[in-house]
């Protein structure tokens, strides 16, 4: 299909946006609903654990910066796969695709981690108001990153075969808004949970 052909199909709304991007952008308003309500949450309880363990006797500040830096330079690496999408450098475009991919997987990689140092050290779902709040609120963060994890990487495989071009650029650049949402949420957690302690 051509880049002309890939154009004459796209629905485009009354803003001028393509019924494909409003539709991200709406799924994206309701995602900032749930978010909301979870951070508020979060915020309720906070401090009002009876029991510990408590977040200043778990939390590693310095590994989570870490880990941080790594899902912020994925953002990097997914602006330069849709840059190189859009002008058609398909080889470079499988290569952002995956090193986006690659460093969600290596923040799942630390949370992963976290979590089960947090459980070896007593803090569960059920142990107190911080754990239920915090898992439930990271978890959550989690399953979003894996989810656009494989999202990118069955992106790199319709690469690999071909079927991904510089005439659908627009469904990596669908892909990036929601990594881009999912990088701005964890910002926003990682100042509520880990620096403001």
């Amino acid at each position: 299909m051509s880049h002309t052909e890939a154009a004459a199909m796209e629905v485009h709304s009354a803003t001028g946006l393509s019924s494909r991007k409003i539709l991200m952008w709406t799924f994206i308003g309701s995602e900032c609903m749930l978010f909301g309500s979870l951070i508020t949450t979060y915020l309720v309880y906070r401090g009002k654990s009876v029991v510990g363990p408590y977040p200043e006797d778990l939390l590693n500040i310095p590994f989570i910066t870490v880990t941080t830096f790594v899902l912020l330079m994925s953002s990097l690496m997914m602006v330069l796969a849709l840059a190189a999408v859009q002008r058609g450098d398909m080889k470079w475009g499988k290569v952002w695709l995956f090193m986006t991919a690659f460093l969600g997987m290596v923040f799942l990689g630390g949370q992963v981690f976290e979590f089960t140092h947090f459980v070896h050290e007593g803090l569960t779902l059920k142990t107190n108001l911080f754990g239920g709040t915090f898992f439930l609120l990271t978890g959550t963060h989690g399953a979003h990153v894996a989810v656009g994890v494989i999202w990118l990487l069955s992106l790199f495989l319709l690469a690999q075969r071909g079927r991904l071009t510089q005439a659908n650029a627009e469904t990596v650049e669908i892909a990036g808004l929601y990594w881009h949402f999912v990088d701005v949420v964890w910002i926003v957690l990682f100042t509520l949970i880990y620096l403001l302690v």
